[in-house]
């Protein structure tokens, strides 16, 4: 005799309470260690959009009004709660995208570091003014709310990427609607748990689960002023053209082929330490993920025989497990698409030195860490986004070879150079064509309080993710003359 255990369905967050949504159909979420079915989503419908834009719109009218120094009490009492259940979330995040606790720990802990620096608001709205710009005449500048924002965030971070959004929106002024990836909802919706019992006003935030027909709805509805987006390139174009078509204003971050880059004089135990944390953390799903590595000149042979020498002692599996260093792939699809470029390697001529495809973990969607040498720039796997732990190795004579290598790239998210020698240092940050540049750092994350700048094909728009650019982006600058008789 069998027994069910009964999968949990998850619930629309709109105008305060928690939405049954009936009648829509319902989509499973897996646990990628396992294949297990661990909860089932609703899908929005374009009504479910519009009733939520209708709350959030008549939400705003009010907390506009709400003093700024009033609006980010909820953020403290918000703060507080995601310190007490930090690790509950990261279980939670674990537990539906496969990353090890560790990891999932570290990712929750930038989430609260984007509500702390949200909670900063009424300082960094401050407007400027000057006395006598003309005789008799005062100049001044205030910030002012849009108005319904939206954020739609990926399936790699669940829990910070959504808080790249709304904390500074909600801290504007603005209301919210948040449609996370239909991959991962547990994570959102129970940081969206802890956001209700913090206080957040009714209608403020909203949250929809969903996959193109709610992302459409979002970026066409009329109430909506502003898109906040992160996901592949090809998406994240489609939303700014979209959405910026409806006149509103759109951040959109895109896919990225990072370059790392390490020279002669790199200290090689510290640099492929960073290295593998790199190509191989998160599993290779991350847009700040080192995906290529530039070996220049003699520096190729000793860097990769350390790298494959650590790279073997990874342990691969279950993300909740204490020892795992590297968990599985999001999904079964996404396990496919990532083996489907190893074998695009293979067959375009490039040479693995370690193949992810050769070992089995369980039952869960796993790739072990792969890298392949001699790989030509022309190659897919040199050109295209992976997001899989695979790492290609181009071999160059010179840091100018190096710099052009990257430069020729149509993506510009982040790079890495690893050297003793500050001038190569500061010659590489100065010509790089990309927005973020790390200095013997494998993954030049930068923190809340600046902001997230990819170039090129990496992002689209032109106020970036948090930093003082999400208050630029969540509002809008209005100039006051004034004059008395």
């Amino acid at each position: 005799m069998t027994t069910e255990t009964a999968v949990r369905t998850l619930k629309f967050f709109v105008n305060g309470s928690w939405d049954e949504s009936p009648g829509r159909s319902l989509h499973p979420i897996t646990n990628p260690a396992s294949g297990e079915v661990i909860a089932q989503v609703p899908y929005a419908a374009s009504d479910d959009v519009d009733r939520a834009a209708r709350a959030a719109h008549a939400a705003f009218l009010r907390w506009r009004d709400v003093p700024v120094v009033d609006r980010v009490q909820v953020l403290y009492r918000y703060k507080a709660l995601l310190d007490r259940h930090s690790d509950e979330i990261a279980g939670i995040l674990s537990m539906e995208n496969g990353k090890p606790l560790d990891d999932a720990r570290g990712s929750v802990r930038r989430a609260i570091q984007m509500v702390e620096v949200a909670c900063g608001m009424p300082s960094l709205m401050i407007g400027q003014s000057l006395d006598n710009v003309s005789k008799g005449i005062d100049c001044q500048t205030i910030r002012q709310p849009l108005g319904v924002c939206a954020g739609i965030s990926p399936f790699n971070f669940p829990a910070m990427v959504p808080m790249w959004m709304f904390p500074f929106a909600i801290a504007c002024g603005n209301s919210f609607i948040l449609k996370p990836s239909e991959k991962v909802p547990l994570t959102p919706t129970r940081t969206a748990e802890l956001l209700q019992e913090a206080g957040v006003p009714p209608g403020v935030f909203n949250l929809v689960h969903g996959d193109k027909a709610a992302v459409d709805s979002l970026l066409k509805h009329p109430l909506v002023k502003a898109i906040s987006f992160v996901g592949s390139s090809p998406v994240a174009k489609y939303v700014y053209e979209t959405a910026a078509a409806q006149g509103k204003r759109v951040q959109s971050l895109g896919g990225a082929k990072n370059h790392l880059v390490v020279m002669p004089d790199a200290n090689l135990e510290k640099s492929v330490e960073a290295i593998m944390s790199s190509a191989f953390g998160a599993a290779g799903e991350r847009c700040l993920a080192g995906s290529v590595l530039v070996a220049v000149g003699d520096v190729a042979d000793p860097l990769l025989d350390l790298l494959l020498r650590k790279t073997r002692e990874m342990r691969v599996g279950d993300g909740s497990r204490p020892d795992t260093d590297m968990g599985p792939l999001v999904t079964a699809d996404h396990r496919q698409r990532v083996v489907g470029y190893i074998e695009k390697g293979v067959a375009e001529g490039a040479k693995p030195l370690c193949d992810g495809r050769d070992a089995a973990y369980g039952d869960g969607f796993f790739v072990g860490p792969t890298i392949f040498d001699h790989v030509r720039p022309d190659m897919t796997i040199a050109r295209e986004e992976i997001f899989g732990p695979v790492l290609s190795v181009i071999r160059v004579k010179s840091l100018d070879d190096a710099i052009g290598l990257v430069n020729s790239s149509r993506f510009g998210n982040t790079t890495s150079i690893f050297t003793s020698d500050g001038r190569s240092a500061r010659e590489y940050a100065e010509r790089i064509e990309v927005g973020m540049v790390g200095v013997n750092i494998g993954v030049a994350a930068p923190m809340a309080f600046f902001p997230f700048c990819g170039w090129k094909d990496s992002f689209f728009g032109d106020l970036h993710a948090h930093g003082r650019d999400a208050i630029s982006f969540y509002t809008e600058q209005k100039v006051i003359m004034t004059r008395w008789f």
